[in-house]
């Protein structure tokens, strides 16, 4: 059996799930908490992007303990991400934050935006590779997804004042690329839009690259289809083609 996939069914599911109710338990809530902070001169643009780093370098596993665990980095923090990090003074034990992540490499990340801030206003000044290289501390590496950093991207770019937040006003969304995880890569193949194996850079530009067809100002709509799609459908292993 094969299901066609229509741009306008795609368009639907973004309007549908492009919404706040799907998000109350995602890691987007604690950059967002600061984005309504900022809006009352309550908090800077730096605590919202430190908040998005934080969140979006802990955002793998289940939604709940990834908040769970966001949580404890933002109560360690104070609930004051830019002025923690402009200390110097964080923990740093090889305990677990979550997961795999140990609070040293916490600390490392916020020594990485410590040194940054030192010297720039905000991180949109970064390209992805940079920002891989500069934050986070890993070696360039132009075939990798880099999930987290196009996730975080997204919050601070999209402009749309529903989900994203839109506090980087020189990034164009139309140049975002799609956050490429297992799953989301999943569920593109489902649809048809990729056969590609590997969940690396090339396969996150297919993708973003079809929803360009369908959303050519704002492709990363194409992360919220592809959210509702796997929330719609279970999985089976019939083929879908996708027609445009």
């Amino acid at each position: 059996m094969i299901t066609r996939i229509s741009a306008d069914y795609f368009t639907a599911l973004a309007k549908q799930y492009d919404d706040p109710q799907y998000f109350t338990c995602d890691p987007v809530v604690f950059p967002r908490h600061f984005f309504e902070l900022h809006g009352s001169g309550k908090a800077e643009l730096q605590d919202i992007e430190i908040a998005g780093v934080i969140s979006a370098h802990l955002a793998w596993g289940r939604r709940a303990m990834i908040v769970r665990d966001c949580t404890r980095a933002f109560d360690e923090m104070g609930w004051s991400p830019y002025g923690y990090v402009m200390s110097g003074r964080y923990r740093n034990d090889d305990a677990s934050l979550h997961r795999t992540v140990k609070w040293s490499e916490f600390a490392r990340i916020c020594s990485s935006l410590k040194d940054f801030y030192s010297e720039n206003p905000s991180l949109e000044t970064l390209a992805p590779d940079e920002m891989r290289v500069r934050i986070f501390s890993a070696k360039s590496d132009p075939r990798a997804a880099n999930k987290k950093i196009h996730m975080f991207r997204r919050w601070m770019v999209r402009r749309d004042g529903i989900v994203d937040l839109g506090v980087w006003p020189n990034t164009d969304p139309k140049d975002l690329i799609i956050p490429l995880d297992v799953h989301v890569h999943e569920e593109a193949v489902s649809c048809g839009i990729t056969e590609r194996k590997s969940s690396d850079f090339t396969t996150a530009c297919e993708i973003t690259d079809y929803f360009k067809h369908i959303f050519p100002d704002d492709p990363c709509l194409g992360d919220f289809c592809l959210f509702g799609y796997g929330v719609t459908h279970p999985k089976t292993v019939e083929k879908r083609v996708v027609n445009c």
